[in-house]
């Protein structure tokens, strides 16, 4: 090989490894902080889209830093190095709910994160007692709405605990209704559906992935999808939008990088994560947890996260509910 072409050679090297992503660059993998313990559908969706862009992306390691609602592990993206090493789940709770639940928040949920892209969505589902709606003669949501106007004060709801997204959906479906029924919060999702099961509530707004096995076995009923259209998971059961207009409430979550991180690198990650998204083996393991791939661009994520929290604080006010 003569001079000039090991000098051509070593400039188009070079070249490359600018334009490669900074795990390829730097060979160093990509740590994607999770908020929330393993196992969960978060975390399968991340370990999913890890695998599927290594091939662009190079290694891109989970790890899982739970706590505070998801508090601890967003601030851990926040206060990370913004080279492009470490990127992070932004998540209802982390972006749009918590900011007013919480009474001291360690991050700005807007300044303190470059977003990359929505990934997914997940409806949430008004669901009643199968045999409480047969005994009270509901069938549908505006039936629901009548009887509690018709009998006031003698619905109950149950959620996950106050400032939970359940909690959250059942008080701005109490107000766009007009109803009133009581909040009974419970130390966890799962609680309150067991409450549901038994009787001792009346209905919850619940995660469609965990009410899903029991509207299949038909001990659950479903009146309404809480997404502005028919959930593709759930396609018989219409939204609570087509009996009030404009109610949309459900659960997202997405990839966001710390403030500060080169546009070029996160354009970078958002081609690689979108091409994930939109692959089809993707959208089918994301369907087995009834989850909806949104791949977006920064800028349309960045936009929905700040409509997001707008919303959440009217809804966290007025719930009352707050955490110290």
């Amino acid at each position: 090989m003569t001079p000039d072409q090991i000098l051509r050679r070593t400039t188009l090297l070079a070249a490359l490894a600018l334009a490669a992503p900074p795990s390829l660059a730097q060979n160093k993998p990509i740590r994607l902080i999770v908020p929330y313990a393993a196992g969960g559908p978060i975390d399968v969706t991340a370990r999913v889209l890890a695998e599927r862009v290594k091939d662009q992306l190079g290694t891109v390691i989970i790890e899982n830093k739970p706590g505070a609602g998801g508090n601890i592990g967003a601030d851990a993206v926040a206060k990370a190095p913004h080279d492009g090493l470490t990127i992070g789940i932004a998540a209802t709770a982390t972006h749009a709910v918590n900011p007013w639940l919480y009474r001291k928040m360690p991050y700005d949920a807007l300044r303190d994160f470059a977003p990359i892209t929505q990934m997914v969505r997940v409806p949430n589902v008004l669901v009643m007692n199968a045999e409480v709606a047969q005994r009270l003669k509901i069938e549908t949501l505006a039936d629901l709405i009548a009887y509690a106007k018709a009998n006031p004060a003698k619905l109950n709801y149950g959620s996950g605990g106050n400032g939970s997204a359940g909690h959250l959906a059942g008080e701005m479906f109490k107000a766009q209704a007009g109803i009133f029924a009581l909040h009974i919060p419970y130390n966890g999702a799962n609680p309150a559906q067991l409450a549901l099961l038994s009787g001792q509530v009346d209905f919850n707004f619940d995660n469609l992935a965990t009410a899903a096995p029991g509207i299949r076995s038909g001990k659950l009923k479903a009146l309404a999808v809480t997404t502005l259209q028919r959930s593709p998971a759930l396609p018989e059961v219409p939204p609570v939008a087509a009996t009030l207009k404009g109610f949309a409430i459900d659960t997202w979550w997405g990839l966001v990088a710390p403030a500060g991180t080169p546009a070029d690198v996160v354009a970078r990650l958002n081609q690689a994560f979108v091409a994930a998204l939109q692959a089809p083996e993707t959208r089918q393991r994301f369907g087995n947890l009834l989850a909806e791939p949104v791949p977006t661009s920064p800028a349309e994520f960045g936009s929905y996260m700040k409509t997001e929290l707008a919303k959440y604080e009217k809804l966290v006010k007025a719930s009352g509910a707050q955490v110290d």
